[in-house]
């Protein structure tokens, strides 16, 4: 149930806080004063759309929050384990702000949630029934909905069995059609990817390859110059006529008789030491370098025409060796990916067929599941419409067998009425008035609470069109609905305030040029000045007072009548 709420900034309302008990609670006012506003402030709580035209002028955001405790096995609970948001203490506090951007932030016991979220967690405590509501009945394509949700757990475990196979069978259709339509695109794409992969591996890469390659052919065009440069270091060192090892040897061989009578003379030998070994090195790698140094233009030529494939693969390719070789590698999987579909395409056609023959006999089990139902729901139906004096009329639910599979299988559903002996059993939608359409809905919705687990159903002034015994017909069935669920209630008829067992006024106040909204609880004595306002409509006198009292005694009676009844 909604056991606080809390309004900040939205609409004419600057700050509101309000808090509600189990069973039914009324709101009551004039026209305007702001009774919708407060349904509008939860129906965001429950994920409906919101606008930064809610904000209310000169604010900066709007802010809604509402405290709603569960019992223990409410299917909330399942819910928010599976979206892993914390619910120890056995309450679910959901909190929305819309901001002067249309920025939209929604928590939920903390956790940040996006409205998608926000509405299938909304969707499980709260049903708000409003004047829009029998549009629901007035579309017939919402009829067949109405029936499944009425056959509870059994026909639902056969529709989510349904759907997950139609899933299936939707992808393979589509699969199939785009086959068909692609087929070429497919073939010359296939076509494509071998002569690619056959091109690169043809080449027979290897990386590293074109920096060998570019090293080699500098060697061999720059072959004179490291020729000479290799010539000359090795008779500058090693000349028989100057030979500069020579010169160090000596030098070394000089130190290294001192070296012993002073620490510095022994470094300096050390470091002459040092030089003359790496310099023999130097004149030993130079004589390799010279000896195997040799020019081959027939290699050159090899290699300058490797390193032009590699040029013109890269050109195609990628704009580098390793960008070649990793193109070759995501190409290789498409193709790889590619031959795997082909030979699952092959029987595409028959694994659809199959999928479709296994969905015709889902929905045929479906459809006889929905005969049985639709009994029942006639049964509950019209035992609610003798309850709302509509004892002569027919409630009717119309299955026929559609040709194709749809997502709810292959049945069309529609609700027929006779409101009056001797009619016609006419649909729905084009026999029921307002007000017989008021009692249509609130019969389905007493049938519906028994099996739907929300904790809370708001009803927004669906006692429209109706009056005198009817009226009170409509407030015990409304009351009857709150022994299952917490009712909030917005009503213009004294019948169902009278049956209310917590009443709040919603009234206007202007202060300075701003309106504001303001809700007081009732007592007794209030709320009877209220009825007598109900009833009188503007001038309350001293009957209409004696009235008021009277229709709460009455009230009070018929409610024990109703909780005996229930018992």
């Amino acid at each position: 149930m909604l056991l606080e709420l809390s309004i900040t900034d939205f609409a004419i309302i600057e700050h509101l806080d309000v808090d509600f008990q189990s069973g039914m609670t009324v709101l009551t006012g004039e026209t305007g004063a702001g009774k919708s506003i407060i349904i509008d402030a939860v129906s965001l709580l429950a994920g409906s759309r919101g606008s930064k035209d809610f904000i209310r002028t000169g604010a900066k955001k709007a802010i809604i929050a509402g405290n709603f405790v569960l019992d223990e096995s409410n299917p909330t609970y399942g819910l928010l384990d599976d979206l892993e948001i914390d619910h120890d203490d056995g309450s679910v506090v959901i909190e929305r702000e819309l901001f002067e951007s249309g920025r939209n932030s929604c928590r939920v016991n903390g956790r940040l949630v996006n409205i998608s979220t926000l509405r299938r967690i909304g969707e499980t405590i709260v049903d708000i029934q409003g004047q829009n509501d029998h549009q629901e009945l007035m579309n017939p394509e919402r009829h067949i909905s109405l029936l499944d949700e009425f056959g509870e757990t059994e026909l639902t475990d056969l529709l989510t069995e349904y759907r997950s196979e139609y899933s299936n069978y939707l992808k393979l259709k589509t699969a199939s059609a785009e086959k068909s339509q692609n087929e070429k695109a497919w073939a010359q794409r296939l076509d494509m990817l071998k002569f690619q992969i056959n091109e690169i591996d043809s080449a027979e890469l290897s990386s590293g390859e074109e920096e060998e390659l570019i090293a080699q052919r500098d060697r061999l065009n720059n072959f004179q110059r490291i020729h000479d440069a290799l010539v000359t270091s090795y008779e500058s060192l090693n000349s028989d006529e100057s030979s500069s090892l020579d010169g160090v040897g000596t030098a070394m061989s000089s130190m290294q008789a001192i070296d012993d009578l002073d620490p510095d003379f022994h470094q300096i030998s050390e470091d002459i030491s040092g030089a003359f070994y790496a310099l023999q090195d130097a004149v030993n790698s130079l004589s390799d370098q010279i000896s195997t140094l040799e020019f081959n233009q027939n290699t050159l030529d090899e290699v300058e025409q490797r390193l032009n494939l590699i040029n013109q693969l890269e050109k195609k390719y990628g704009d580098t060796l390793s960008q070649v070789l990793e193109y070759r590698k995501t190409i290789g999987d498409e193709l790889e990916q590619m031959q795997g579909s082909a030979a699952e395409d092959s029987d595409l056609a028959e694994r659809l067929e199959a999928s479709r023959q296994q969905l015709v006999a889902m929905a045929k089990t479906i459809s006889n599941k929905r005969l049985a139902v639709a009994v029942e729901l006639k049964n509950g139906v019209q035992h609610q419409l003798a309850d709302l004096y509509m004892e002569k009329a027919v409630f009717e639910v119309h299955i026929e067998p559609t040709k194709e599979l749809t997502r709810n299988g292959m049945d069309a559903v529609e609700f027929f009425i006779q409101t009056n002996p001797g009619e016609k059993l006419l649909p729905l939608v084009k026999s029921a008035s307002g007000g017989e359409l008021s009692r249509i809905m609130l019969a389905l919705k007493t049938i519906f609470a028994k099996a739907v687990g929300v904790t809370s159903i708001i009803f927004d002034e669906v006692d429209t069109g109706v009056s005198g015994r009817v009226a009170q017909a409509i407030a015990n069935k409304i009351y009857t609905i709150s022994a299952k669920s917490q009712v909030l209630c917005i009503t213009h008829l004294p019948q169902v305030a009278a049956m209310s067992d917590q009443h709040y006024f919603i009234s206007k106040q202007v202060s300075g040029d701003r309106t504001m909204t303001h809700l007081q609880e009732l007592d007794k004595n209030d709320s009877i000045n209220e009825l007598s306002r109900m009833l009188a409509g503007t001038e309350v006198t001293k009957i209409t007072r004696e009235h008021a009292e009277e229709l709460l005694k009455l009230a009070s009676h018929e409610k024990e009548v109703i909780r005996k009844n229930l018992k």
